[in-house]
């Protein structure tokens, strides 16, 4: 499907069989990146990616978050370099799909206990993407010439990571909308392994970081929908004891 300008319905009415709309094409065509070029986004555009982020809805408008941008190339480097040590290092313990058959039954054997304890992070994609960055195949922050490091302030109210979502969802359609790539990295979590970083940034309780997103320019350009999946979607709109319709969203 593919959403033209010139089609496009304006904003604040809504009549049914229009077409999307100017926010609606920025949502439906945004797109994860992972190539940037090495040219920086100019500070004033940043300046705008971080204030869509500061407007962002959050319970209790308790905003709990804070930004660090980190355009300098020489930390960038570093921060990959030492991000990639922790990789290697976690994953020569827990890696079962490598080495000889002796190693891999055995780090098996317990593996299984760890990955039901973090069976997010060591998800089978998270897991196949930390094995790349441990052979050095994948680039954790993909040569992005800047990064915004959201930092979450865990006093805030009800979930405070929901608002960092939000947030964040904010910062990359914004960027979407003038034209830049972004890509979340949660990754970013294994420099916090590290005191060096902790106290670079400043992250010490009640302040933690899960999540960083990498701005650039794209490289190549790569605009469109990417397919999702179709969902059942229930809807309730009759009596109490009548049962609910089921749509497939998304045909």
């Amino acid at each position: 499907m593919e959403i033209k300008n010139e089609n496009l319905s304006p904003l604040g009415k809504y009549e049914q069989g229009m077409s999307w709309n100017p926010v609606e094409k920025v949502i439906m065509e945004r797109r994860s990146i992972r190539s940037f070029k090495k040219e920086p986004l100019p500070d004033s555009m940043i300046r705008r990616i971080l204030e869509a982020g500061r407007f962002a809805p959050s319970a209790g408008n308790m905003q709990p978050w804070k930004f660090i941008v980190v355009k300098s190339p020489e930390m960038l480097a570093e921060m990959e370099k030492d991000a990639v040590k922790v990789a290697k290092f976690f994953m020569f313990f827990i890696d079962y799909t490598r080495g000889n058959i002796l190693r891999r039954l055995y780090i098996l054997s317990w593996v299984k206990w760890v990955i039901r304890f973090l069976k997010n992070e060591l998800q089978p994609v998270p897991f196949g993407l930390m094995s790349q960055i441990a052979q050095d195949k994948t680039p954790i922050f993909h040569g992005a010439p800047t990064i915004i490091l959201l930092v979450e302030d865990k006093r805030g109210v009800s979930s405070p990571p929901t608002d960092i979502g939000i947030c964040g969802q904010n910062m990359v359609l914004a960027a979407h909308s003038m034209g830049a790539a972004s890509c979340w990295i949660g990754l970013v979590k294994l420099l916090m392994y590290l005191p060096k970083w902790r106290k670079k940034f400043g992250i010490k309780y009640p302040y933690c970081l899960n999540d960083c997103i990498a701005f650039g320019w794209p490289n190549p350009k790569a605009d469109g929908i990417v397919p999702r999946e179709v969902q059942l979607v229930q809807w309730y709109d009759k009596g109490l004891n009548d049962a609910p319709r089921v749509e497939r969203q998304g045909e």
